[in-house]
């Protein structure tokens, strides 16, 4: 099957293509601009590094690489510190294309790195995780941790593309398979539902690689999120439906010192603002159920240790959402119609996570 090319509209358009052994797309996503490109990829991932160095090399550009710790350890002004350093050896310029290999810490340190090089400088990003092809890579976010919380530095820089080689998967240990379908999930919730149905289908298949339905979902996955921040690369209103799940999933994140994959704190996360939801009389009970249905069909938790709830309604503080000191939730009024709940009472808070 060819390779899909699904164009990210907005003021700085590109293209993310998806497909198997489409190492050979990279060139052309770098263009002929630039002379030399920095391949940045996570350490251990140098097998799936080298088709993508073999072919910018025979495109011609000079490939420098610098590896980075595996996993959230990327995301650290230390190491991009480190890697603006590098490029400073490398005298990259601003026609030069920096390449984010990895899972979505990498290309989100990537993107990072390529936004305050120079002022900005392009970035290719080459995910190598399901969720770094179905959220990390789209969009234009980027960013790093501090001590105060996760994602808190960053800029809006949109890559110059997206090259989505899903035999990349095929390597991955279920867990991390897992809890990428946390946000494909979540695109099925907020947008197409008949990403749901598909998962309903065969839970099984779905929480494996190379699953008979695989590619239908990354590429729904992609198109959802593609159209929403086509029309909102800011988080200015549209993009913040794409955080469902995200505002106790980040507490969680921090609360277990980032050692809990994305995904798994995300199912979390979905499961409280599900039951947020319902207690205010916004979702439907039936609706509400099915999270924890298909979430836990595929392996995803659906609930959490007792008695962490004050830390982690003290880090929801902390939330980008969160306006002033009030606090806004996404939650859905019905299946794929997502909204805000602002300042929801803390009585009713409480009662949904004592739920999860």
């Amino acid at each position: 099957m060819s390779a899909t090319r699904i164009r990210v509209g907005g003021e700085r358009p590109y293209e993310v293509v998806v497909g198997h052994g489409i190492a050979g797309e990279l060139p052309a996503l770098v263009g002929d601009q630039a002379r030399t490109v920095v391949l940045v990829h996570a350490e251990g991932l140098e097998s799936l590094a080298r088709p993508a160095r073999e072919a910018l090399g025979a495109g011609g550009y000079t490939v420098r690489t610098e590896p980075v710790p595996p996993g959230e350890a990327a995301k650290d002004i230390g190491v991009a510190s480190a890697l603006w350093s590098r490029l400073a050896v490398h005298r990259i310029s601003r026609s030069d294309v920096i390449i984010g290999l990895g899972g979505g810490a990498v290309t989100d340190l990537a993107g990072f790195v390529a936004a305050t090089w120079l002022r900005g400088v392009r970035a290719v990003l080459v995910p190598t995780t399901l969720l770094a092809i179905v959220d990390a890579a789209i969009g234009g976010k980027t960013g790093i941790n501090i001590a105060a919380g996760k994602n808190l530095v960053g800029a809006f820089h949109p890559p110059a593309g997206v090259l989505a080689d899903l035999d990349a998967l095929g390597s991955l240990p279920r867990r991390e398979y897992v809890s990428g379908m946390a946000e494909v999930i979540k695109a099925g919730f907020i947008a197409d539902p008949a990403i749901l149905g598909l998962i309903e289908q065969d839970p099984a298949g779905a929480a494996a690689p190379g699953g008979p339905h695989e590619r239908e979902l990354v590429e729904r996955a992609i198109r959802m999120k593609a159209a929403v921040v086509a029309a909102d690369l800011r988080e200015a209103g549209q993009r913040e439906m794409l955080n469902y799940g995200h505002t106790l999933g980040h507490a969680i994140e921090r609360a277990e010192d980032y050692a809990i994959p994305h995904g798994e704190a995300v199912a979390l996360g979905m499961m409280f603002a599900a039951a947020v939801g319902r207690l205010a009389g916004r979702l439907d009970q039936a609706t509400a159920e099915r999270h924890g249905e298909i979430l836990g069909a595929v392996g995803l938790p659906v609930s959490y240790r007792s008695g962490s709830w004050p830390d982690l309604r003290d880090a929801m503080s902390v939330d980008k959402k969160t306006r002033g000191r009030h606090l806004r939730l996404v939650v859905l009024d019905g299946l794929a119609r997502p909204g805000i709940l602002a300042d929801p009472p803390e009585d009713l808070l409480a009662q949904a996570f004592a739920e999860v």
